[in-house]
């Protein structure tokens, strides 16, 4: 009976294992192992992707860092580098006895960074520059809408102009983009003393003419400059790389002129050519005869130094009837320093040649050679 049950429980087994139910079993357990390796590999490939791209960006970087990394540099300045010149202050220029004939006088010029200006505001800051500048609006409207990082509005700014933008500004509460820079104009205290003679500047305080083109490059002295760095908005950021470059100021000089000897060769020399009908003007030269030192160098029709572009009396009557290039040789004519640059009869001033020559050929009497 025993070994009967026994037989019938191995038959049981037997039925079990060969079950459908437990092949079903055994192919689940081979599907997920299949799928578990598959996971596997699919992390090894991306965990070697992930590795080999980062190993690219560390390359990439190493080469942007160590190869181009000044040349980036560079071009990073150019492009949020912003520079911000500084005037330096021209040189006097003195008479003999200390007078002051040339001077240069604090101003301000007004500059534009138009990206700066909200867009909204542009119109209401280039009506602003036409109405206290007396500019045209049209032309203002187009500078503020430039594309360019740097635009000028108007230079050498008395200071009741910029007081009257200064306040615009404040009332409106409209800054952002616009510049206020200290810069200086070239005056002349005594208008038509030795203008002939002294010169004058241009609107970027360099010599045009006279004894300002001459010792030019030692009255204007070095300009420096303010370098800042901008971010994407064009603000300020605050850097160690920004940087200030004062201005060298130019050098005094001083003449053997004497502005009194001067002023009455001018005044005589005006007197005689009015009287005796000059149309071409004269010129008067006044020498110390023991220094050879110039006192005086005087030359009519003068003009006035601190408007060297406005005609003088004798050009204002027939001003408008000339062309644009008439106009400008007449310029050229009235700024000529005759004394120096036009050629003249040497008159009593050849009798000491003509003296020398007969003394040299000995056909003086002997009474000369005692």
């Amino acid at each position: 009976m025993e070994k009967k049950n026994h037989n019938s429980k191995k038959q049981e087994v037997k039925k079990i294992q060969k079950s459908p139910m437990n092949k079903m079993g055994a192919k689940v357990d081979k599907k997920a192992k299949k799928t578990k390796t598959i996971k596997t590999k699919n992390l090894l490939i991306g965990m070697i992707g992930a590795f080999l791209v980062f190993i690219l960006l560390l390359l990439r970087l190493a080469f942007l860092q160590f190869i181009q990394g000044a040349e980036l540099k560079e071009s990073a300045n150019r492009q949020q580098g912003t520079d911000r010149i500084i005037s330096a202050k021209r040189g006097n220029i003195y008479d003999s006895t200390g007078k002051l004939l040339a001077a240069s006088a604090t101003v301000d010029t007004v500059s534009i960074n138009p990206s700066k200006i909200k867009t909204e505001n542009k119109e209401k800051v280039a009506k602003a520059f036409s109405t206290i500048f007396e500019l045209d609006y049209n032309e203002m409207l187009e500078k503020v809408n430039s594309e360019k990082d740097l635009e000028t509005i108007i230079k050498k700014v008395e200071k009741d102009k910029i007081d009257e933008l200064k306040e615009w500004m404040k009332t409106n509460k409209t800054s952002a983009g616009i510049n206020i820079d200290e810069d200086v104009k070239r005056y002349y205290p005594y208008g038509n003393l030795a203008s002939s003679l002294i010169g004058f500047c241009d609107t970027d305080n360099i010599g045009q003419e006279g004894l300002e083109l001459k010792w030019n490059q030692v009255l204007s002295g070095t300009a420096g400059k303010i370098i800042s760095i901008e971010d994407a908005r064009r603000g300020l950021i605050p850097d160690h790389n920004e940087s200030y470059v004062p201005a060298e100021n130019g050098s005094n000089i001083t003449l053997t002129l004497d502005a009194n000897i001067q002023t009455i060769a001018e005044k005589y020399l005006k007197q005689a050519c009015i009287e005796n009908d000059c149309k071409s003007g004269g010129n008067v030269i006044i020498m110390n005869p023991t220094s050879g030192d110039i006192l005086a160098m005087a030359t009519y029709p003068d003009y006035d130094l601190n408007s060297p572009r406005e005609p003088n009396a004798t050009l204002a009557p027939t001003w408008n009837t000339l062309s644009e290039t008439e106009q400008l040789n007449a310029l050229y004519k009235m700024w000529r320093n005759k004394a120096v640059s036009d050629t003249y009869e040497p008159g009593s001033t050849f009798k000491v040649i003509t003296a020398a020559v007969r003394i040299r050929r000995k056909h003086c009497k002997n009474r000369y050679h005692k």
